[in-house]
């Protein structure tokens, strides 16, 4: 018997009560059951509010936050771990991004500014705005974004990024480090504004980048498998008992692989379409 197929249908929320969020671009969402949380953002300027809507209720609320709130952010990363949301880099003026990393418990909608360990390999992620930031079991990935040159944050002198670092979580703890991940296959091209989702099957977990802007509007696609290796065999393949290895004797090996890739520019012009 086949299986029913689901169809969609959009439905435009109405009669909601509560302190409802300015109109904005550039903010970031999350889900935590039947709320979602809702951060930052620009209207006439960097917002800093905290927004909660309850879906089961249809009520906005603004939940009296504690602690090291941050300052207003736009295009910034955004996950959520359980209850722990995590906030990366954004723009926080015109010109002026951050590289600071914020913890929020929504148990008990406490901020906290945390301290993350520099990479053994190479210096930490430079400050940026509209990168990728994706959650794989304890660990959050960060790729690419745009970054600001120049010291005078008048003079925007842009750079578009395609690094890749790995943010170490300890789950329940605020210890956290960064580690930037060995890979193979040539990396995506530099890009800010992108879509990263993560994606889960009997091959393992796999990050998959979409579009962005690089100068031009991008129509690429890139996959990041990744394989658990033994130690000391880097981009080996997966054992078959390898689930009996124990965690922290593992490591993963990042391997890209690219799709078709599209830029389209105006005729005879240098802005993009």
């Amino acid at each position: 018997t086949p299986k029913p197929v689901l169809q969609p249908r959009w439905k435009r929320v109405v009669g909601w009560t509560g302190p409802v969020p300015r109109p904005r671009h550039g903010h970031r969402a999350v889900a935590i059951k039947e709320l979602m949380v809702v951060f930052g953002g620009g209207n006439e300027g960097i917002v800093d509010e905290l927004h909660v809507y309850n879906t089961a209720t249809n009520q906005w609320f603004i939940p009296a936050v504690r602690g090291d709130v941050p300052p207003g952010c736009a295009a910034y990363g955004f996950v959520c771990d359980g209850t722990r949301l995590l906030v990366f880099g954004g723009m926080v003026e015109y010109g002026k991004y951050s590289n600071d990393l914020y913890e929020l418990q929504a148990s008990r909608w406490e901020w906290k500014r945390l301290k993350a360990k520099a990479p053994k390999n190479g210096p930490p992620p430079c400050p940026r705005l509209g990168h990728s930031f994706s959650l794989i079991g304890s660990r959050c990935y960060l790729f690419g974004g745009l970054a600001n040159d120049s010291e005078d944050p008048k003079n925007n002198i842009p750079r578009y990024l395609n690094d890749l670092y790995c943010l170490e979580l300890r789950p329940g703890s605020s210890v956290v480090g960064w580690d930037i991940p060995s890979t193979s296959g040539p990396p995506p091209p530099p890009r800010e504004s992108h879509t990263a989702v993560v994606t889960s099957g009997r091959s393992g977990n796999r990050l998959i980048i979409y579009g962005g802007m690089s100068g031009c509007r991008l129509g690429d696609l890139w996959v990041s498998a990744f394989k658990t290796c033994l130690p000391g065999f880097p981009g080996a393949p997966c054992a078959i008992k390898i689930s009996k290895v124990r965690p922290d004797q593992t490591k993963s090996q990042h391997s890209w692989k690219r799709g078709l890739s599209i830029c389209v520019m105006k005729p005879n012009s240098n802005a993009a379409v």
